[in-house]
């Protein structure tokens, strides 16, 4: 099992940048596919992002070219750099770990993107 805590959320205007960081514990990090989902208010959450364990990604197309995805198995981490920030971007982001038919999620970090 993995236990997910997410970091690195906070107010930011539009343009702007946001690093997003997920610390993993337990075994075998680097078995696991991570992926950020997020979801606004009254909305249902969504995939942003993805990355395999071998370290293939895909991203939802409204985040393309704005979004990075990475992962750091030496350091149980995943992280979400977002760039050109939107208000539509505001949202609680998830961290997500999967393998199989197991499936762990974090808290969540709030993403507001607001002047």
């Amino acid at each position: 099992q993995v236990q997910l805590v997410e970091s690195g959320g906070g107010l930011v205007q539009p343009g702007g940048s946001l690093r997003l960081s997920c610390a993993a514990s337990g075994s075998f990090f680097n078995f696991y596919g991570m992926a950020w989902y997020r979801q606004a208010p009254g909305k249902q959450r969504d995939l942003v992002a993805a990355i395999t364990p071998g370290g293939s990604r895909n991203y939802a197309d409204s985040v393309k070219g704005r979004f990075t995805i990475s992962r750091d198995n030496a350091k149980n981490a995943v992280y979400l750099q977002m760039d050109s920030l939107k208000p539509e971007d505001t949202a609680v982001y998830y961290c997500n770990a999967k393998r199989g038919t197991y499936s762990s999620w974090g808290q969540g970090t709030q993403v507001t993107v607001s002047s």
